[in-house]
């Protein structure tokens, strides 16, 4: 783990000199301002758990001024056509694109994701701004649909002010997911980003007032997910939250929300399963395999932190990855040929470190990694667990780090028990050349999104999410404006129906239509 002079070492501590040592603040109403209480916190380095950047801690108060912000500008945004929504977003991703390599040296320095991976999240997050600049002018339409007597048209409309919670995990990558949408379909934004990885929604909301947007229209307060983060949910003025995080929180914030009726669309925990059976290209399997699991330091919510592995295969397999988890470089995050960094936090860490001894309890085998790397830092190595069952806490539980559990199964049904035999249902992950089978397992796996043959590959357009404890609702494409947005009928009388006539003095005759509703 030396640290060795290069490219991204320099930028790094040009940025801690030029844009982290006056600290974080909030962007309320199209103005950096300090929190009203005057209170900050600290976020560390998890490559040594060293000072990194003094941050704003936000408050009730600070909330109440950034909610009140997105309400008057909403006033305003909802009514600019959807083509300057998307010269505008465009405009956003054109900028983020020029500052790529300063956002994707800040991430790594921030969450300790390995710079070859935050490179490609800055991109995929101009893609994102891209990819809903380009639908913003349809964001309002809907469906004719005509009737006898009447001619019925939907439109939609931008719900309101927005708050977006968004995780430590690819934190940058991750609100442009949220926040590109919102605004694309004419809503306002109140963003909390999670106190760990605070550093990358500051290039953000930099980005996006650069480019022009009016103020107001996108606010940004740091803070504490019980204190700031509780005061998001529960403001009167704020009409839906997006939440990407830990199922538990997610429970809490539909109570939090519950008395202002609040829409919810949460993206939440997993433990999803790739299924490799015997008639697999394994060579292909295995990449897939250790690419989802390793990649991301493991952090990732899509990640397939079960293999279930036909047992002729199992010990032959099992060996393969353990063999390629002990070569994955763990190091420096910002040395390009790091694989796998630090873990974002002490508290994540030693949450991590503690399954390695759950395992031993549970009676499974540590066949690669479970030991801490170096003397400081969050480091941990890359651990396969073999001799593994489905009941078992390393089974079970989101570990969320570089840490795969490895069981063995019998047959196609014995792979479906197993591969469902969880609370989440995120994603899932299927290997065979059996074509009938791949379609069946698909519909049968308890999942929000299914890989046959492949790691994750997202599609821009199709739906992202998941079902069970894993989350509510769908990102992507036009699913991402159902939540943004209200869909609202119009129906319009041709003047050739007949209404039903009170007070006559005659029973009126009234069809079923009329007493619907």
């Amino acid at each position: 783990m030396t640290q060795t002079l290069n490219p991204n070492h320099a930028l790094a501590a040009q940025l801690r000199d030029t844009r982290l040592s006056a600290g974080l603040r909030h962007f309320i109403g199209g103005q950096w301002v300090d929190s009203a209480s005057g209170e900050t916190f600290e976020a560390h380095s998890p490559v040594d758990n060293s000072f990194l950047v003094q941050v704003a801690r936000g408050d009730d108060t600070d909330i109440d001024r950034a909610a009140q912000a997105a309400h008057d500008a909403f006033q305003n945004w909802k009514e600019v056509g959807g083509a300057e929504r998307r010269r505008m977003l465009h405009r956003i991703a054109d900028l983020i694109e020029q500052r790529a390599q300063e956002i994707a040296v800040l991430e790594s320095l921030d969450t300790g994701q390995a710079i070859r991976f935050m490179k490609s999240a800055a991109t995929r997050g101009a893609e994102n701004f891209r990819f809903y600049a380009d639908r913003a002018p349809a964001a309002q339409d809907g469906q004719s649909l005509p009737a006898p007597g009447f001619l019925n048209y939907s439109i939609r409309q931008p719900i309101g002010p927005v708050g977006v919670i968004t995780p430590w995990n690819t934190p940058f990558m991750l609100s442009t997911w949220k926040i590109a949408p919102a605004l694309a379909a004419g809503c306002t934004v109140v963003h909390k980003p999670a106190e760990w990885s605070p550093v990358s929604a500051t290039l953000l909301a930099e980005i996006m007032d650069e480019a022009g947007l009016p103020k107001g229209v996108h606010n940004l307060v740091h803070g504490f997910g019980e204190s700031a983060g509780r005061s998001l949910t529960e403001h009167p003025l704020i009409k839906a939250v997006a939440f990407v995080g830990e199922t538990t929180t997610g429970s809490h914030i539909m109570r939090q929300g519950a008395d202002t009726l609040k829409r919810v669309h949460f993206e939440l925990g997993g433990k999803n399963p790739v299924v490799v059976f015997d008639d697999a290209d394994l060579d292909k399997a295995l990449d897939a395999v250790v690419f989802m699991i390793y990649s991301l330091n493991g952090e990732r919510c899509t990640s397939s932190s079960r293999v279930l592995v036909q047992e002729g295969i199992y010990d032959e397999f099992t060996a393969r990855i353990a063999e390629r988890a002990r070569n994955i470089r763990v190091g420096d995050p910002l040395d390009p040929d790091t694989e796998v960094g630090p873990l974002v936090h002490p508290r994540h860490f030693d949450k991590v470190m503690s399954y390695f001894d759950k395992a031993r309890e549970e009676g499974a085998t540590i066949a690669a990694g479970g030991e801490r790397v170096g003397e400081q830092g969050n480091f941990v190595t890359p651990t396969l667990f073999t001799g593994a069952r489905n009941d078992m806490s390393i089974a079970q539980e989101e570990i969320f780090g570089p840490v795969l559990t490895a069981i063995p199964f019998t047959d196609e049904a014995d792979a479906l028990r197993l591969a469902n035999d969880v609370k989440y249902g995120l994603a899932g992950y299927l290997w065979t050349n059996d074509l009938t089978r791949a379609h069946r397992f698909a519909h049968g796996l308890e999942a929000g999104m299914i890989w046959v043959n492949s790691e994750n590959v997202r599609h821009l357009p199709t739906p992202f999410g998941g079902v069970k404890n894993s989350g509510i609702g769908r990102d992507g494409g036009d699913y991402s404006f159902e939540f943004y947005m209200e869909t609202k009928n119009i129906a319009i009388s041709l003047g050739t129906h007949k209404t039903a006539r009170l007070g006559v003095g005659q029973p009126p005759k009234v069809t079923p239509k009329e007493v619907e509703g």
